[in-house]
């Protein structure tokens, strides 16, 4: 169906009319002048002065209601269309702290960080995520929303591939990050309230602790899985030569687990890029929430139409008045050149 969505600019419409009645009339000096003998040449001449004032009034009037109706934006409005609303609502939170640097992971055949290695996996997660809603928390010293809940993928991905380490300290809050996680699932009515949280150590930062947070994620029954990063054997080089160590030592596993069970979430353990994508594929499996089913009409705008139409007719106004004008002066100039020849056959 056709609708108008600014369909009171119509009201403009017998503006002209109104400014025509409001401001005086001039004195049309040429045509007093005229004087004609006859009655039929008469008849003539108030044809084509009645013609030469209809035509422009109608032409004008016409253009007038093409713009004002351009000015209404006329649009089509399309059969409604159901649009499926099923999807995942989660919170990323990703670890920032000062371990996060540490090259214990391959990626791409070469040795990278920690926090390197899980851009590039959480990217991809966030990509295929289509029709989801995600928002992204970083943490360190403190806890901070980097984007909220959105479908906007492009844009967390981009905030996400901007963080860097020591942005917010060095140390790891993850009561924190899981406090304000439930926070932002609380000012939602309807969701699937899942938080996944990706560390590398254990709580030494915070205004709440690991246990408050969990308390708080079972009462909001927010769903918490947990990702353990960081390798169990790394070769470092030293003056006694090369010797193996156990980089994630600090990484305190049990609470991890203890919070994924207990809010209805499971704990995974990446000790390599191929881990942590293989826990991110199980995630994808999570049910979707379902909404309400909603549905859309497209609207295709037509607005284009009058005002093309408006346009043209006023260029070929534009070019039929300069083509009269012209005809016009070489008629005048031909009139002279007879004027002239007359006089000189009447001189002879």
């Amino acid at each position: 169906m056709l609708e108008f969505s600014w369909w009171w600019v119509f009201f403009a419409l017998p503006l002209p009319f109104i400014v025509r009645l409001i401001v005086p009339k001039t004195a049309d000096t040429q045509l007093a002048a005229l004087r004609v003998p006859a009655l039929r040449p008469h008849e003539a001449v108030s044809d084509n002065v009645i013609a030469k004032r209809t035509l422009p009034m109608v032409l004008s009037a016409l253009i007038w209601l093409l713009l004002v109706t351009a000015a209404a934006r006329p649009q089509w409005l399309g059969e409604p269309i159901s649009i499926p609303n099923e999807g995942r609502e989660m919170m990323l939170a990703v670890d920032l702290s000062g371990s996060m640097k540490i090259d214990d992971m391959q990626l791409n055949g070469r040795q990278v960080n920690r926090l390197t290695m899980t851009k590039s996996v959480v990217y991809d997660f966030i990509q295929r995520r289509v029709g989801d809603r995600i928002g992204l928390i970083l943490f360190a010293d403190t806890a901070y929303v980097q984007a909220p809940l959105t479908y906007d993928r492009d844009t967390v991905s981009t905030l996400l591939s901007e963080a860097v380490i020591g942005l917010v300290g060095e140390q790891t809050a993850i009561g924190d990050a899981i406090g304000l996680a439930v926070k932002r699932f609380d000012e939602r009515e309807e969701s699937n309230n899942v938080l996944i949280l990706l560390t590398d150590g254990q709580n030494t930062a915070g205004n709440i602790t690991p246990e408050q947070a969990k308390e708080l994620a079972i009462n909001k029954g927010v769903k918490v899985y947990t990702i353990g990063v960081g390798a169990d054997k790394m070769l470092i080089q030293s003056f006694f030569g090369s010797r193996q160590i156990n980089p994630s030592q600090e990484l305190d596993e049990d609470m991890l687990t203890d919070i994924a069970t207990s809010t209805g979430g499971q704990y995974f353990r990446a000790r390599n890029a191929q881990e942590l994508q293989a826990i991110y594929q199980q995630l994808d499996e999570l049910e979707p929430i379902e909404g309400e089913a909603r549905k859309m009409r497209p609207l295709t705008a037509l607005f284009y139409y009058p005002l093309a139409l408006a346009l043209f007719l006023s260029l070929c106004w534009v070019f039929g008045a300069i083509a009269a004008s012209t005809f016009h002066s070489i008629n005048q100039k031909r009139g002279l050149r007879n004027d002239k020849s007359m006089d000189s056959e009447v001189t002879r």
